[in-house]
C-alpha cells in the first residue's frame, strides 16, 4: 500500500496539537512508530494562531476544495451567530436580514443552492424553502465548520453553490473543560418605542467530560442571547406624473416630471430572543466500537414593533397641491392639501422551535474494514402573528375629521415634512383626537369598505425529516485504489404551510373610540414629523379586542398558498480513494458516483371566487419521481513542498424549492374599471398564479481547479478557477391563459356593470429546462505579521476576492438572462492581533 507522505508544514501541525481527518494509512502505523511518537515533544498552540493552523491543516489534508473555520475562529470573534463567522471566508459573502446576517451564499449562489448540514446530516430550515438561516445557530454550539466546494460521491448535501457541515465536539477527543461566557451590549441608538429598549446579553455555559476510564464522553452547551435593534424607515411610493398647472409662480414643470405620491414611514424596535441546547454523549466502550448521540434545541423568538404614518399626498391625496421646486425631472419640494393620515402600530412576533437528534455507531470490523450506521431525526415548527393596527382622526365616513396638510422637501435620505404654509396642522399625539379606527375605507366587502381597522397575517409552518444510513468502508490494495466506500442513504420530509390571514374590527363599528390604553409617543423626527401616539396592538389582538374576519372566505391567495409537500430520496453511493506518485509528485483524491431516486408529491387547493365573490377551493395533488446520477472526481497532488494543485469534476443538483413544488393554483379578478375594460392582456383584470409539483433538481456539470501554497503553518496563498455548465435552471414564468372557465358576470364586472374587454390574463408558475453558465475566480491569503518584521508578531491578515459572471436562458417572452441572487463580486479583509 501507498503511504501517505506528509510535508515538512503538515508535521509541525500534527506535532502542534493540531487534529485533522488523515490518509488511511496513520492508522496501520507500527507500534514502534507509535512508540517513538510517544517521545515527541507535543506543544500545544491554541487561541487564534492555533484555529488557523486547524482550518489550514483542513484545507491541506482535503481531497476536495474547501474552507474552514475551527472552534477558536468562532469563539474568538464577537459574532452572535456562525453567519457572521461563515461570511468572512473565501468566496462566501453574508446576506443582512432584519439587521443581522442570516444568508449565506457560496460562490455567489445562496442559500437555496447551498446544501446545510450538521456533523454530515442534513438540516432543516425555517421558511418557504430549503435555505437555512444561519443566524439561528449560535457560535458557543459549534466546534468547527468546513465549507466544500466541491462535491463528492459520500456527501447527501452536495448543491450546485456547494455545502456547508457545521461539526459539534466529539466529547472523548477534548479535554475537560467547563467554562461560563458573557457578554453586554447596548445598541448605538436608542429605541424610540416605549416599550423596547436597547440593551441585551449573551451568556453560555459549556461542560465537556469523561466517565468509566475515558469510555462514556459528555458535551453540553446552553446558550442564551438577547440582541436589540434599531431601525428609521422611509418608503416613498406612487411616483405619478406631476400636474404643470398646480406649479407656484416662477416654477417650471416640463413634461414626464414625477411627484411624490406619499409614504410610509416607521420607527421600528426590534428583540431576538434565542435559547439553544446542545449535548453530544460518546460512547466507546471497546477500541472497535463507538457510539455518539447528539441533539440540539433551539428557541428562536423574535418580536418587533413597526410604528408611524402611511400617508398620500399630492396626486393620492386630495389632488389638491402646489409646486415648488423641480430637479432633474422630480418634484423636490411643494405642499399639499390633505390626506386622512393613518397611523400604524404595527407588531410581529415569529416563534420558532427547531429539534434534532442524531445516532451514530461505528464498529471496526478488522484492520481494514468498519462499518457505520447512522440515524437522525429533525423538526421545525414556526409560527408568524403579523399584525397591523390603524387609528387616525376618526373612522372612514364620519364627518367632521380634521384634515391633515403638509409641505414636503426632498433630501438624500428621503421627504422631510413640515408645516402647509395656510392649513392648521394636527397633532397626531393628541389623546383626545385620536381614534382606534380606520380612517381610509379599505375594507373588503364581506366587513364593509370602512370596517377594516387592521389585519392579521399568520402564515405557520412545520417540517419533518427522518434520514437512515448504512455505510461500509475499508482499505484496499488495488493499484492506485487504497481505499473504498459505498453506502445506502433514505431520507423522507414534509413539509406543510398554512397561510392564515383575517380582517380586525374595532369592537366600536361603525363608530369610533379613543385608544385603550397608549404606551407614550413615537418621534418621527427624521422625516421632521413630531410623532404618533403609541400602543399594544399585538396584546390588543391576543386579548381578543378585535372581531377577527377570515381572510379565507374571499382572498384565494390564503388557500392558493396552503399546502403539504411529502419528498422520499433514496440514495446509493460508491466511492474510491485514490493515492499514487507519478515522479516526485505525490497525488491523492477520490472518485465515485451517487445513484439518487426520488419520489415527491404534494397536496394543496385550486382557488377560485363565486358569484358573491367568496373563495371556492377544490383539493388538488401532484408530483414525480426520477433518478439522478452524479459521478465525481477530485485529485490532489503537491507538485512541491506546502504546494498543492487541485482538479475536480462532478455532476451536483440543487432540490427544488419546497414551495415552487406545490400543487395549487389560484385564479384572480382586479375591480379596477381602467383595467377591465382594457384589451391588453398585460394590463387586464386577469391574474392567476401556480405551483410546479413536477419539478426536476437544478442540475449542473462543474470544473474546478486551483493553486495552493503553504509557506508557513499559518501562511498560505491561494487562486482557484471553477465552471459551472447549468443543465436545467429553474425560472418564473408567465404564461398566457384564458379565464373564461372562471367568469361569472354578475361578478366580474366593473362599476357600471362593464363586461371584461379580454379574458385573457397572465399565470405566474416557475418551469424548469433552462440551461445557462456560471464561472469565476477565487483569490486569496493569510499572512502572519512576523514573516514580515519580529515586531510584528501576533498581527495577522486574511484576505480574499471572488469574482463571476454567468446567465442562463430567458423564460418565454422575457429576456433577462441574469441569475436571481448571484453575488458577482465579493471581498473579505480581517485582520487581528493576539498575545500569548
Amino acid at each position: 500500500m501507498k503511504q501517505f507522505k506528509p510535508n515538512l508544514i503538515k508535521v509541525a501541525l500534527i506535532t502542534g496539537g493540531v487534529a485533522f481527518g488523515c490518509s488511511p494509512t496513520f492508522a496501520q502505523e507500527t507500534n514502534s512508530e507509535a512508540a517513538d511518537e510517544a517521545n515527541v515533544e507535543v506543544i500545544q498552540v491554541s487561541g487564534i494562531r492555533g484555529s488557523l493552523q486547524r482550518a489550514q491543516a483542513i484545507k491541506m489534508d482535503s481531497t476536495s476544495i474547501v474552507e474552514a473555520l475551527s472552534a477558536e475562529d468562532i469563539g474568538k470573534l464577537p459574532d452572535t451567530s456562525i453567519a457572521e463567522s461563515i461570511s468572512r471566508l473565501p468566496g462566501l459573502a453574508g446576506e443582512r436580514r432584519n439587521g443581522r446576517t442570516s444568508g449565506i451564499s457560496v460562490r455567489g449562489f445562496n442559500e437555496n443552492y447551498v446544501g446545510t448540514s450538521l456533523n454530515g446530516r442534513e438540516l432543516l430550515g425555517m421558511g418557504d424553502n430549503r435555505g437555512v438561516e444561519f443566524d439561528l445557530y449560535p457560535t458557543e454550539i459549534i466546534s468547527s465548520i468546513v465549507v466544500y466546494k466541491t462535491a463528492e460521491a459520500g456527501m447527501t448535501t452536495q448543491n450546485i453553490g456547494g455545502s456547508i457541515d457545521l461539526q459539534t465536539i466529539s466529547p472523548l477527543a477534548a479535554k475537560s473543560t467547563f467554562a461560563i461566557n458573557g457578554s453586554y451590549e447596548k445598541n448605538a441608538e436608542d429605541s424610540p418605542n416605549p416599550d423596547f429598549d436597547n440593551n441585551g446579553h449573551r451568556i453560555s455555559v459549556n461542560y465537556v467530560d469523561q466517565f468509566a476510564d475515558d469510555t462514556i464522553g459528555l458535551a453540553l452547551t446552553v446558550a442564551s442571547m438577547e440582541s436589540p435593534r434599531q431601525e428609521q424607515h422611509f418608503r416613498g411610493w406612487g411616483y405619478a406624473g406631476a400636474n404643470a398647472d398646480n406649479a407656484a409662480a416662477g416654477v417650471d414643470v416640463a413634461e414626464g416630471t414625477t411627484i411624490l405620491g406619499g409614504h410610509d414611514s416607521f420607527a421600528r424596535s426590534a428583540m431576538l430572543e434565542r435559547d439553544s441546547i446542545a449535548a453530544v454523549v460518546e460512547w466507546a466502550p471497546t477500541d472497535k466500537l463507538n457510539v455518539q448521540v447528539d441533539a440540539l434545541y433551539i428557541d428562536f423568538v423574535e418580536d418587533d414593533v413597526r410604528r408611524g404614518l402611511e400617508e398620500g399626498g399630492a396626486e393620492w391625496g386630495t389632488g389638491e397641491y402646489t409646486i415648488t421646486g423641480v430637479e432633474n425631472g422630480l418634484v423636490t419640494s411643494g405642499y399639499y392639501d390633505g390626506f386622512y393620515s393613518v397611523i400604524r402600530n404595527d407588531a410581529r412576533t415569529q416563534e420558532a422551535d427547531l429539534t434534532t437528534v442524531g445516532v451514530n455507531a461505528e464498529y471496526i470490523l478488522n484492520d481494514n474494514w468498519t462499518l457505520e450506521f447512522d440515524y437522525s431525526t429533525g423538526k421545525v415548527e414556526k409560527d408568524i402573528i403579523d399584525v397591523e393596527s390603524y387609528s387616525g382622526v376618526g373612522r372612514a365616513g364620519i364627518d367632521g375629521r380634521p384634515i391633515t396638510a403638509r409641505s414636503w422637501e426632498m433630501t438624500s435620505t428621503g421627504a422631510v415634512y413640515s408645516d402647509h404654509p395656510s392649513i392648521a396642522p394636527v397633532d397626531l399625539t393628541d389623546e383626545s383626537l385620536i381614534r382606534l379606527a380606520g380612517p381610509q375605507a379599505w375594507g373588503a366587502p364581506i366587513i364593509g369598505a370602512d370596517a377594516q381597522d387592521g389585519f392579521v397575517n399568520q402564515p405557520n409552518y412545520e417540517e419533518d425529516l427522518d434520514t437512515y444510513r448504512f455505510d461500509a468502508k475499508g482499505y484496499v490494495e488495488w493499484g492506485v485504489v487504497t481505499g473504498m466506500s459505498a453506502g445506502v442513504i433514505y431520507s423522507d420530509r414534509s413539509k406543510t404551510k398554512e397561510n392564515n390571514g383575517a380582517y380586525l374590527t374595532a369592537p366600536s363599528y361603525p363608530g369610533d373610540a379613543a385608544i385603550p390604553d397608549v404606551l407614550g409617543v413615537v418621534p418621527l423626527d427624521f422625516i421632521g414629523i413630531d410623532g404618533i401616539l403609541a400602543y399594544d396592538s399585538l396584546g390588543l389582538f391576543q386579548s381578543g379586542y378585535y372581531t377577527a374576519t377570515d381572510a379565507k372566505l374571499v382572498q384565494n391567495d390564503r388557500l392558493g398558498d396552503s399546502y403539504t409537500v411529502d419528498e422520499e430520496l433514496l440514495t446509493f453511493y460508491t466511492k474510491f480513494d485514490l493515492e499514487t506518485e507519478i515522479g516526485d509528485v505525490y497525488i491523492r483524491g477520490n472518485v465515485g458516483v451517487q445513484v439518487v431516486s426520488a419520489d415527491q408529491q404534494s397536496t394543496g387547493f385550486s382557488t377560485t371566487s363565486d358569484a358573491e365573490g367568496m373563495t371556492v377551493a377544490v383539493p388538488v395533488s401532484g408530483g414525480a419521481d426520477y433518478t439522478d446520477v452524479l459521478p465525481t472526481l477530485n485529485l490532489s497532488a503537491e507538485v512541491a513542498e506546502g504546494q498543492f494543485v487541485r482538479f475536480a469534476l462532478g455532476k451536483v443538483i440543487s432540490r427544488p424549492r419546497m414551495d415552487d413544488m406545490r400543487p395549487n393554483t389560484q385564479a384572480s379578478f382586479a375591480f379596477n374599471d381602467n383595467q377591465i375594460t382594457s384589451t391588453d392582456p398585460e394590463n387586464g383584470p386577469w391574474s392567476g398564479s401556480s405551483g410546479n409539483p413536477e419539478l426536476k433538481p437544478l442540475e449542473a456539470n462543474q470544473l474546478d481547479i486551483a493553486y495552493e501554497n503553504y509557506f508557513s503553518d499559518t501562511g498560505y496563498v491561494a487562486a482557484s478557477f471553477f465552471y459551472k455548465d447549468i443543465k436545467n435552471w429553474h425560472r418564473d414564468t408567465s404564461v398566457l391563459t384564458d379565464f373564461s372557465d372562471v367568469y361569472i358576470p354578475d361578478l366580474h364586472q366593473g362599476s357600471e356593470g362593464q363586461t371584461p374587454a379580454t379574458f385573457l390574463g397572465s399565470v405566474g408558475s416557475v418551469l424548469d429546462g433552462f440551461e445557462g453558465y456560471v464561472r469565476g475566480y477565487e483569490l486569496q491569503g493569510s499572512l502572519p505579521g512576523e514573516l514580515l518584521h519580529d515586531s510584528l508578531e501576533g498581527f495577522g491578515l486574511f484576505a480574499s476576492a471572488t469574482f463571476m459572471e454567468g446567465e442562463v436562458d430567458a423564460a418565454p417572452t422575457q429576456t433577462e438572462t441574469r441569475i436571481p441572487g448571484l453575488s458577482e463580486e465579493s471581498y473579505s479583509m480581517t485582520f487581528f492581533y493576539e498575545s500569548d
